[in-house]
């Protein structure tokens, strides 16, 4: 090649790098001068920042920046740096000629002449916007996602290693277990299980089903930092890479201990609601079948009484009719105890000797248990009464008896103690300081568990067989106990057998010490006091009861008139004008037994009336006080009633009304 050709060589070369850059459109290539001029200009430059190259030639190129960055002097300091060091590279905001701003990545490279005089500056820009947006979007996602994390407090969200040790940590992990992340991280995960579940290996365990299954939940108590218990609802999630390998595990724990006190208090709930339900069965069955038991009680009551008056003393019969007679007293005793613990009804308090009780009930409690059973009675002099309602706690000492007695299948002794106790504050009843009488029947039978115990006093509960208990009898004891404001105490373990003691506050008042103590066989009548044979018209629906009614009053001295309905019982008196007293029944059909005292009330308003009563809620606001006798009733019975009414009636309206037991 000559001389003459390289010019043309050099012009063809400059022509092919001209459309070489010219072709490129992904980046921006241009020169500029040593001042910073543009001096070139390619398509790429034109579409990234849209100046066409008449336009911006021969402009400085610090327009592409943004008024801070020109305010900063950024544009000289690229071009010094770039003529100091050779080279300049950076990323930054940059101006299109709409004035949008776009992300640049930019290199700008000093041209030297072979002698090393700056002759100008090569620049490339790239627009790096989409992948800004990109990587800001994750950047943003991922910040969110911390926040989002360390921002839960309600859950445990952490992070463990394919071993399982704790590597990361969030604000909802300190709290609920209470650590913190520096005490934490590295730690090994099984320290938040209980040490029972850590020896039957629950934390490799969950471990190897996330790893096998891909996720492991369950709810299990798991322990804090402080050592206390929670009980939680944990989900454990096996993390994999791409490649599919493990890389560790998510965990997520929450503290479901309120939910689940909640649920235990809706079961209890309804199971008290369903205790409810049962008791109110009782009741309504125990309502249903009184006043006619309480009439068949009262003929028995009644005709045995007579029987007794009429027989000799020295009869071999009379001590057999008296044992049918005191377990009449006693079936109607227990009518009335399962009225008071289905319906709720009022105790009778009254001062009671309980050693006395206790003694007098020597000989049944005796026969109730059978001869396989020792009976041994320890009862102290001089001990204070108490207020209760003596067939109550005789029922309720029965009842501990005849527990006591089925806590020992193959016999043995029962201890039954009453001592005389001072309770200070702190005492293990939990009892107000004061003086009590403590009851206490003790065995060394079966004994309970804790888990029975606890539940010993619950209405319907019982260990025994089908048939052989219905539950009710600690809780009808523990309910008289706490009725007369004292304590049902049970101190029990299994095969030590078990201790059973009812405290009750002692009177203030004493019982008088030259009365003794009545037996119902041994008792005299109650004086009537009328002075003369009266007139008595009996009302009542069942035959057995006008029969023994009228025996009664017949027996007593008194011209007895029956009558099977109200309506009877109102012509009778139309036709009688002599009637002194009536006697009515109160359950009856078509009228009942209030409804007629207030039609004799309006007729003959001096006229005393009796109401028996088997088993009924009188309606409120009767229209005159009436004198009460409950079903069944005997001769004393009968005869107080007869003296109370005709009490009542001559002290006036303001006397208060009466109840017979």
């Amino acid at each position: 090649m000559n001389r003459n050709e390289e010019p043309d060589l050099v012009e063809g070369e400059e022509e092919r790098y001209r459309l070489l850059v010219n072709a490129i459109t992904d980046y921006a290539i241009y020169m500029l001068d040593p001042d910073g001029y543009v001096s070139s200009w390619n398509s790429g430059a034109q579409i990234f920042k849209g100046y066409t190259a008449e336009e911006i030639m021969g402009r400085h190129f610090s327009r592409f920046f943004t008024e801070e960055d020109r305010d900063g002097g950024l544009p000289q300091r690229i071009l010094s740096t770039a003529a100091r060091q050779g080279r300049f590279e950076s990323e930054g905001w940059r101006v299109r000629k709409n004035g949008e701003r776009f992300w640049a990545h930019v290199v700008v490279d000093p041209i030297l002449s072979p002698v090393g005089e700056l002759l100008g500056f090569a620049k490339v820009t790239r627009d790096l916007s989409e992948r800004l947006r990109e990587r800001e979007a994750l950047e943003k996602s991922e910040t969110q996602f911390k926040i989002l994390v360390d921002g839960v407090s309600d859950y445990a969200l952490y992070m463990l290693d394919p071993a399982g040790h704790v590597s990361s940590w969030n604000v909802g992990a300190e709290r609920i277990k209470g650590y913190r992340a520096e005490e934490i991280l590295g730690q090994h995960f099984s320290r938040f299980y209980t040490p029972e579940d850590r020896e039957r290996g629950e934390p490799a365990r969950s471990l190897a089903i996330a790893t096998r299954e891909g996720r492991f939940e369950r709810e299990a108590w798991r322990v804090r930092k402080d050592g206390s218990r929670f009980f939680a609802h944990v989900v454990l999630d096996a993390i994999h890479d791409r490649a599919g390998d493990l890389i560790g595990f998510a965990k997520i724990t929450r503290d479901v201990t309120a939910r689940r006190n909640a649920e235990l208090e809706l079961d209890t709930a309804r199971e008290a609601l369903f205790q409810s339900q049962k008791l109110q069965a009782i009741g309504q069955l125990t309502g249903g079948i009184a006043h006619d038991f309480n009439n068949l009680l009262t003929a028995v009551l009644g005709n045995l009484e007579l029987v007794l008056r009429r027989l000799p003393e020295e009869a071999d019969v009379v001590p057999l009719l008296r044992n049918a007679l005191t377990g009449a007293e006693r079936g109607a005793a227990l009518i009335q105890r399962m009225l008071a613990f289905a319906r709720g009804q009022e105790l009778q308090p009254q001062p009671v000797m309980i050693d006395e009780l206790v003694d007098g009930m020597r000989d049944l409690i005796a026969r109730s248990l059978g001869p396989d059973i020792t009976i041994t009675l320890d009862l102290p002099d001089e001990l204070p009464v108490v207020r209760a309602d003596p067939n109550h706690l005789e029922s309720a000492l029965l009842n501990l008896m005849v527990n006591a007695r089925d806590a020992m299948p193959s016999g043995g002794e029962i201890v039954v103690s009453v001592r005389d106790e001072i309770v200070a504050k702190g005492h293990h009843t939990r009892l107000r300081p004061g003086r009590y009488v403590m009851m206490s029947v003790a065995d060394k039978g079966e004994g309970m568990d804790q888990a029975t115990l606890a539940r010993a006093r619950e209405p319907f509960f019982t260990t025994k067989g089908v048939g052989k208990g219905t539950g009710l009898g600690l809780s009808m004891v523990d309910g008289l106990a706490a009725q007369l404001g004292g304590r049902l105490h049970i101190d029990s373990r299994p095969g030590k057998g078990t201790r059973v003691e009812v405290w009750l506050p002692a009177a203030t008042e004493v019982a008088p010490a030259d009365t003794p103590r009545e037996e119902p066989e041994d008792a005299g009548l109650v004086p009537t006091p009328a002075s003369r044979s009266l007139t008595i018209l009996a009302v009542d629906d069942d035959g057995l009861v006008l029969m023994n009614t009228e025996s009664m009053l017949e027996d007593l001295g008194h011209v007895a008139l029956t009558a099977i309905s109200a309506k009877d019982a109102l012509e009778i008196l139309r036709q009688q004008p002599g009637v002194d007293l009536v006697i009515t029944d109160h359950a009856m059909p078509q009228m009942t037994g209030c409804q007629l005292a207030g039609e004799i009330d309006g007729a003959w308003p001096h006229l005393p009336i009796i109401l028996a009563t088997g088993y009924a809620e009188l309606p409120a606001g009767e229209l005159r006080k009436l004198q009460l006798l409950n079903k069944p009733f005997g001769l004393r019975d009968l005869e107080r009633a007869i003296g109370q009414a005709l009490a009542s009636r001559a002290a006036g309206p303001e006397q208060e009304t009466l109840r017979l037991h």
